[in-house]
């Protein structure tokens, strides 16, 4: 975006995020959203690490005024996968205009999200920004989530089912980059794991969390199919519960067949711009990614 130059705000311009400016934006963040002052710089760090396709901006864009920064969007894009190929998604994390410079943001945002053949995902789905989302082309995939309790579930058949940590599985008998995703994961505070068998390494992620506050339990975060966590929700389900975790939240659009549990119409439903992505994946996602610590689920 090259903006005109307007007398009062000078050159209107927008471009992507650098590393000098990253004390500015993480500033101009904390004010707009009123968190903690290390939040934003901690995400930050994070972005810094985190592996960004070639091509793709590490940080985002910023909108500016002359060289000062007025406005900020946030993007997380990554690698996923969509059935047996690889694809570009990206996580609108957060965003923010300067009130005096809100008329530039609609084109600034518009820019922002107009990579072809990306699909861009939103999960933070504030209602005062449900309008915006909508304007910018943004439709809902899921409608809900199901609170399972995976070991009351009828489960797999298998005669025998492993669950190993992600760096237990030898690297020829797992998808290389399904290994990197859980290992990536892993180090976000996520619990991931592989449930094999005799033909086949299963990967799950899953990242603890608290149901109403105090309710220990975990939300699924990457597995291929939502039908593979069904096949294994008994021996998944003992393990977690073996941790003090009954409860797992899938974000779907219904009822699960093969599941026990309860749907919530209306909870935390995800929106997205571009190619369908698939349910049962929040890989790479803001409150996966930067989480408070956590004390290891895996006791060797």
């Amino acid at each position: 975006m090259n903006g005109p130059h307007d007398r009062k705000f000078g050159r209107i311009h927008s471009r992507e995020i650098l590393t000098s400016d990253l004390d500015a934006v993480a500033d101009l963040l904390t004010k707009a959203f009123g968190y903690s002052r290390e939040y934003f710089p901690q995400l930050l760090e994070t972005l810094t690490h985190h592996p960004t396709p070639s091509g793709f901006p590490k940080y985002g864009y910023a909108l500016l005024s002359d060289d000062r920064i007025v406005g900020v969007i946030l993007l997380i894009f990554s690698t996923v996968r969509s059935g047996a190929s690889r694809c570009i998604r990206c996580h609108v994390t957060a965003w923010s205009v300067d009130p005096p410079y809100r008329p530039y943001a609609a084109m600034f945002f518009s820019k922002a999200l107009g990579h072809k053949d990306v699909t861009y995902l939103n999960v933070l789905n504030i209602p005062e920004t449900l309008p915006f989302i909508k304007l910018q082309g943004f439709s809902k995939f899921t409608d809900g989530q199901f609170a399972a309790i995976p070991l009351l579930s009828r489960g797999s058949n298998e005669a025998r089912t492993q669950l190993v940590p992600a760096d237990a599985v030898s690297n020829t008998n797992v998808n290389a980059f399904e290994q990197e995703l859980l290992l990536a994961h892993r180090n976000y505070g996520c619990v991931s794991l592989w449930c094999v068998t005799q033909e086949s390494a299963n990967p799950f992620i899953f990242q603890p969390r608290r149901f109403k506050g105090t309710i220990p339990g975990v939300q699924l975060v990457y597995c291929r199919h939502v039908e593979d966590f069904v096949r294994f929700a008994r021996p998944i389900g003992l393990f977690l519960a073996m941790r003090g975790m009954f409860f797992v939240s899938i974000n779907c659009n219904g009822p699960i067949p093969g599941l026990r549990g309860r749907y919530f119409t209306g909870a935390r439903s995800l929106y997205f711009k571009g190619p369908l992505p698939q349910i049962g994946d929040l890989a790479y996602t803001q409150t996966v990614m930067h989480s408070q610590p956590r004390r290891a689920l895996w006791s060797r």
